[in-house]
């Protein structure tokens, strides 16, 4: 009878130390943008959705910043460096908000916003989730900050 508690016991030790390791993953580890603190990021950042494109959100331990899937397949920055106009990226335009798109390490995306003071960054892993039901979950809370000036094709340029 000892042989058999004792398997049980080291069962159940076994499967409550599995549970807890699994809920220690610790918030997700990011760097503030440099204009972090401007207010703007704040409103930014309290009407982003709890869900995301259906992942779950992570803590993170930066100010202004967010995190969501497991494992991280989305973060987001505001306060990053304002973009000049470019030709170096594209500019496409999701419900209202306008991003440049840095493909250059895809799958992983980086869209910056254009236009908006201070610019919200956005770092997608395309390998799990795409960029279009993101930036649309996000549209919402990054319209927080106004638009001050918007993409403009090049035939729009006379």
């Amino acid at each position: 009878m000892k042989r058999t508690s004792g398997a049980i016991s080291a069962a159940v030790l076994g499967t409550l130390v599995a549970a807890a390791l699994a809920g220690c993953s610790g918030p997700v580890t990011m760097d503030p943008a440099p204009d972090a603190n401007n207010p703007e990021c704040a409103s930014v950042i309290v009407n982003v959705p709890e869900r995301l494109a259906g992942l779950v959100p992570r803590e993170t331990d930066a100010q202004s910043t967010k995190a969501w899937g497991d494992p991280t397949s989305v973060r987001l920055r505001c306060g990053v460096p304002v973009p000049a106009p470019t030709a170096e990226f594209p500019c496409i335009t999701v419900d209202g908000v306008d991003w440049l798109r840095d493909a250059a390490d895809e799958p992983v995306t980086v869209f910056t916003t254009y236009g908006r003071d201070p610019a919200v960054q956005v770092i997608i892993d395309g390998a799990v989730v795409g960029g279009e039901p993101v930036l649309t979950g996000l549209a919402g809370a990054v319209s927080q900050v106004p638009a001050e000036r918007e993409c403009v094709d090049v035939t729009d340029v006379r």
